[in-house]
C-alpha cells in the first residue's frame, strides 16, 4: 500500500473522530446496558472498551516516545510493508468479523467496569488525535515502534497508527452491537 502521508493521516483522523463520537454516545447509556453480556464468554460493551484501553496503555506512550525521538523528517509518501499490511488487515473491522484470540493480559472478561472505562478511552482518542497531528513532522516509514506482542518486532509508525485505530474501530463496532442486543433484551 502506497499512499500520500497526508491522506493516510487524514483518514486515520476521521476514523478516530468517529470512534470518539461513538464512545461519547456509549457514555449516555445506562451502566447496566453497558455491562450486559450475551453469555459469560462474551464481552460486554464496557469490556470491549477496556480491551482497547489496555492496548492504548501500551501504544500511546510508545508512539509518543518514537515521535519525540525520531530524527527522520516527514515524507510525502507512506509505503506500508507486508507486516504492516498483515497486522492492520487482521484487526480491521469488516461486516463478517473473524473471531480472534486475545492475550490474557489484554482480555477484560469479567472485569468490574464503570463509566471511568469510557472516560479513559475518550481521553486516549484525544491523545491519538494529538499524536496524528505531531506525526506530520516525522517520517511514517522510517520511524519505527515496538508492538504489544513483542518488543523485538518493529512496525512503521504509519502502520502502527493503522493497527491501533483500525483495532479501535473494530471493537467500538462490537461494543455498539452488544449495546444494541442489551437494549433489545431489556
Amino acid at each position: 500500500m502506497v499512499v500520500a502521508s497526508e491522506k493516510l493521516l487524514q483518514n486515520l483522523l476521521e476514523i478516530t473522530k468517529e470512534n470518539l463520537n461513538a464512545a461519547e454516545n456509549l457514555k449516555t447509556q445506562p451502566i447496566d446496558f453497558l455491562n450486559w453480556k450475551q453469555s459469560s464468554e462474551n464481552w460486554s460493551a464496557l469490556e470491549c472498551i477496556e480491551h482497547l484501553n489496555r492496548y492504548g496503555d501500551f501504544y500511546l506512550p510508545e508512539i509518543t516516545n518514537k515521535i519525540k525521538t525520531s530524527k527522520h523528517k516527514s515524507s510525502e509518501i507512506f509505503n506500508s510493508n507486508w507486516l504492516g499490511k498483515y497486522f492492520s488487515k487482521s484487526v480491521s473491522y469488516t461486516k463478517k468479523l473473524k473471531k480472534m484470540k486475545t492475550f490474557k493480559s489484554m482480555n477484560p472478561l469479567n472485569s468490574k467496569l464503570n463509566s471511568k472505562t469510557l472516560e479513559k478511552f475518550i481521553n486516549q482518542q484525544h491523545k491519538i488525535i494529538e499524536l496524528l497531528d505531531k506525526s506530520k513532522h516525522v517520517n511514517l516509514d522510517k520511524t519505527k515502534t515496538a508492538i504489544s506482542i513483542s518488543k523485538l518486532i518493529k512496525l512503521r509508525l504509519g502502520d502502527t497508527f493503522r493497527v491501533l485505530i483500525y483495532h479501535n474501530e473494530r471493537h467500538i463496532k462490537q461494543a455498539e452491537k452488544t449495546l444494541k442486543k442489551s437494549i433489545e433484551n431489556s
